[in-house]
C-alpha cells in the first residue's frame, strides 16, 4: 500500500475498508518496507511503532525518538516486537540513524491513511492546509501539507503539497480513499472550485459546504448582489472565547439559476466582533455554497457546519504548533517533514480517543510513565 505525496498525489492505496477493527501493528504491516532487502536488521513494524510511542511519550525529533529507544526495556523493546538476538535472548533498539532512514523514506500518504481515523458516523469532513516553516532550507520551501479531520475533532489523513503548486491540485487526492457518502466536505475559499463540487457530489456522493470569498470575484458579487432582505431564515449564534464576543447572523436563501455545479443553497455570515480587552468592534461577512437543499440544512446545520471548518485549525494545526513546537522542527529532507507531523496527528488522535482533551496535559501524563502508558494508547499488546 502507497500513496505518495508526489507531483500528482496519485499513487494510489487500496480501499481501508478492510482496516476497520484492526490494530496499529496490523495496519502497519501493509506498508511496503522501503529499505533494500539486503542488510535489513530491524523489523519495519517495530521500527515504525518505537517512533509513534516515542512521539506520544513528547518526543520532536529524531534524536528524541532514537534517545527514547536507546533508554527503552527490554519488556517495551519485546513488546514493540524489536530485532531479538536470540543467541543472548536480548531485544535490540534501532538506531536514531536507523529511524532517520525509515521515517524519511516510507510512504507518506500511505503511513497518514492507516495511521489517521474512519469519517464513519461523522457528519462533517474540513479539509485544511499548513506549512511547517521549520522544514524550509536553503532554496527549498517548507513543507505544505493538506490534511482532513471530522467535524468532532479526529483527522483522518494528510498529504504533503508538491513545490510550486498549491493546494488545489491534491484535494481529490487527499479524500479519494474514504467513503464519504452523505458526508458534508467543508473548505475555505481556496477549495471553492467546479471541480471539487463535482468530484463531491458526484464521484463521492457526499455534499459540499464551501466558503466564498473575494479571491472569486464574480461568484462572490452574485452572491453579494442576491436579495438578502428576502431572506426569511435566520439564525443568531454568539459566543466569547479566545480573548473577543462574536454574534454571528446566518441568512440562507434557495437558489436554482447559480452558475455552480449542484448548488442549493447560499448564505450570508455576518460576524460582529468585540474585543474584550480593547471593546474594539469589527464586522465581516462571508458567504457559503452548498448542495444541500433547505430540508437538509437549516441556518443552524450551516452555521454547525462553517464552525466545524475551523476545527482543523484549532484542534490539530494550533496543536502541533504550540504542543509539539512543529514550526521549530529541523525535520527536512525527503519525506521525514510529512512523516513526522503524521506520527503527530496520531499522538493526537489517540489521545482524544482516551478522553485527554487538553493535548499537552495527555503528553505530560504519558511521559511519568515513557515505556508503559504510549505503548497502551496505541494498543500495542504485552508480549
Amino acid at each position: 500500500m502507497c500513496r505518495q505525496s508526489a507531483t500528482v498525489c496519485l499513487v494510489k492505496s487500496p480501499a481501508l475498508a478492510g482496516c476497520s477493527g484492526l490494530s496499529l501493528a496490523e495496519r502497519l504491516v501493509r506498508l511496503p518496507d522501503p529499505r533494500h532487502r539486503r542488510g535489513v536488521r530491524h523489523p519495519f513494524v517495530a521500527v515504525l511503532l518505537i517512533a509513534a510511542s516515542a512521539v506520544v511519550a513528547g518526543a520532536r525529533s529524531y534524536a528524541a525518538i532514537g534517545q527514547w529507544a536507546r533508554n527503552a526495556p527490554q519488556p517495551a523493546l519485546a513488546r514493540l516486537g524489536a530485532r531479538l538476538l536470540t543467541a543472548l535472548n536480548v531485544h535490540v533498539a534501532p538506531s536514531a540513524a536507523t529511524i532517520r532512514r525509515i521515517i524519511v523514506s516510507v510512504c507518506p500518504g500511505g503511513l497518514a491513511d492507516l495511521t489517521g481515523e474512519s469519517p464513519e458516523e461523522a457528519e462533517s469532513v474540513a479539509a485544511d492546509g499548513k506549512s511547517a516553516r521549520g522544514s524550509r532550507h536553503d532554496d527549498v520551501p517548507a513543507a505544505h501539507l493538506l490534511a482532513a479531520m471530522t467535524g468532532d475533532g479526529r483527522t483522518l489523513t494528510q498529504l504533503r503539497v508538491p513545490d510550486k503548486t498549491n493546494e488545489i491540485t491534491c484535494f481529490a487526492a487527499l479524500l479519494e480513499p474514504f467513503d464519504l457518502t452523505g458526508i458534508v466536505v467543508t473548505a475555505d475559499a481556496l477549495h471553492t472550485r467546479r471541480g471539487h463540487a463535482v468530484f463531491l457530489a458526484e464521484t463521492k456522493k457526499a455534499h459540499y459546504a464551501f466558503t466564498v470569498k473575494k479571491n472569486r470575484p464574480s461568484l462572490y458579487e452574485r452572491l453579494r448582489t442576491l436579495s438578502w432582505e428576502r431572506a426569511t431564515a435566520t439564525f443568531y449564534d454568539r459566543i466569547e472565547g479566545h480573548g473577543r464576543k462574536e454574534t454571528r447572523v446566518v441568512q440562507v436563501l434557495t437558489v436554482e439559476d447559480l452558475d455552480f455545479p449542484h448548488a442549493a443553497q447560499v448564505a450570508k455570515i455576518t460576524r460582529h466582533r468585540t474585543s474584550l480587552k480593547t471593546g474594539k468592534r469589527t464586522r465581516e461577512t462571508v458567504y457559503v455554497i452548498t448542495d444541500l437543499p433547505s430540508r437538509d440544512a437549516s441556518p443552524e446545520r450551516i452555521a454547525r457546519l462553517i464552525r466545524a471548518q475551523w476545527v482543523i485549525e484549532n484542534r490539530l494545526h494550533f496543536v502541533r504548533d504550540v504542543t509539539f513546537d512543529e514550526d521549530r522542527s529541523q525535520v527536512r529532507t525527503g519525506h521525514g517533514p510529512e512523516n513526522m507531523a503524521t506520527l503527530r496527528n496520531l499522538a493526537i488522535n489517540r489521545l482524544r480517543e482516551h478522553g485527554h482533551t487538553n493535548i499537552a496535559a495527555g503528553l505530560r501524563e504519558m511521559s511519568y510513565q515513557p515505556f508503559t502508558r504510549p505503548l497502551g494508547l496505541l494498543g500495542v499488546p504485552p508480549p
